[in-house]
């Protein structure tokens, strides 16, 4: 059983931390699995079977297939018909969400989602938005294409993507949505026309930090079999050859950077310590709680830390020290260290720093 609510309609094909596995999957899933998922959805819905199920190597692929009509070995797409996103996975939702709502009421509704598919699709959300960003920044060359791409993106099922959604809902053999489950467990995005649908495989790799922000120092942070891939630093999205510079870094090259998001992963990579140590950076205040740094630069906000040593020794008898980053406003470095621990100054009088 899905862990949450109980819809009593069937039963889930699978549980929430299997959806969670579902959405963040790489590698080819089972094709035959998710055509039946494909051409079961279109049952559900009242519709003729597609003619022929289509596969893409990933969501970018799919679209300039759309876009040209043509498939990637060269051949003539084809007729799709017309779009059917609504009848498939449109009115499905709605239907399941409206029966689940009524069931429920209004406020178990809202704790049923916080304990099902809320958090899954906070996490999820990011990685559909990049990959539409990115879809959008590789294949629209002027304003005219941008929205053809944004409507053809709009057009698409998620797939494994919808599984925060799969996740809040009975989804067995006898429910509505039995043929997009089947799909998201084994496929990514996916486009239902009349006669033709168009799936896409899932990415071959994915790379998250611990909040769950696409994240890589060397190499795609999400990258599928065509190629298409998407770099990025504690979820920043920065070009391609960024990473290449990452690992010769001066602070020269940090100060030279126009780019204020790229000159913040620029200092993350880099270490704000050790920018201040190389950079000449000068102490404006020290008292007995540590001693306040601050490096201006041109264009962004100033960096301002407090260095402060451990009064613990280590178990060498060394003292450790620790920079801490601060709000630029910081003047004393008192008020910073009382910043850390949500405080104001004038209440931060530790009896003994740790």
């Amino acid at each position: 059983m899905r862990s949450g609510t109980a819809t009593g309609r069937g039963t889930a094909l699978k549980d929430q931390g299997s959806w969670r596995a579902a959405a963040a999957a790489t590698g080819p899933g089972d094709r035959a699995v998710a055509e039946e998922g494909v051409r079961l959805a279109y049952r559900r819905a009242g519709l003729p079977e597609p003619d022929r199920i289509l596969w893409a190597r990933s969501p970018r692929e799919a679209v300039r297939m759309l876009m040209t009509a043509t498939h990637p070995d060269g051949s003539a797409l084809g007729p799709l018909g017309a779009g059917v996103r609504d009848a498939v996975l449109g009115a499905p939702w709605a239907a399941e969400r409206a029966r689940l709502h009524a069931e429920l009421g209004p406020e178990r509704w809202s704790g049923h989602w916080r304990t099902t598919g809320a958090s899954l699709w906070e996490a999820t959300r990011t990685l559909v938005d990049r990959v539409r960003a990115g879809t959008v920044e590789e294949l629209a060359a002027d304003r005219q294409e941008e929205a053809q791409v944004r409507l053809l993106l709009l057009d698409a099922a998620l797939g494994q993507h919808d599984a925060a959604w799969l996740c809040a809902f009975e989804s067995g053999d006898d429910s509505p949505l039995a043929g997009l489950a089947k799909v998201a467990g084994e496929a990514g995005w996916w486009w239902p026309y009349e006669r033709t649908a168009i799936v896409s495989e899932r990415p071959l790799t994915l790379h998250r930090d611990e909040a769950g922000r696409l994240d890589r120092g060397d190499g795609p942070a999400l990258g599928y079999a065509d190629g298409f891939e998407l770099y990025a630093w504690r979820g920043m999205p920065v070009p391609r050859d960024f990473l290449d510079e990452l690992t010769a870094l001066t602070p020269e090259r940090i100060r030279g950077e126009e780019n204020a998001e790229l000159r913040r992963v620029m200092l993350e990579y880099y270490g704000y310590d050790r920018y201040l140590d190389e950079s000449g950076a000068k102490p404006v205040h020290r008292d007995e709680t540590g001693v306040l740094w601050r490096v201006e630069l041109v264009g962004d906000e100033d960096v301002v830390m407090v260095e402060v040593v451990n009064s613990t020794p280590e178990p060498d008898g060394t003292s450790r020290t620790y920079w801490l980053r601060v709000p630029p406003t910081t003047r004393t470095a008192r008020e910073g260290v009382a910043w850390t621990f949500g405080i104001g100054a004038e209440l931060y009088e530790p009896l003994r720093q740790t």
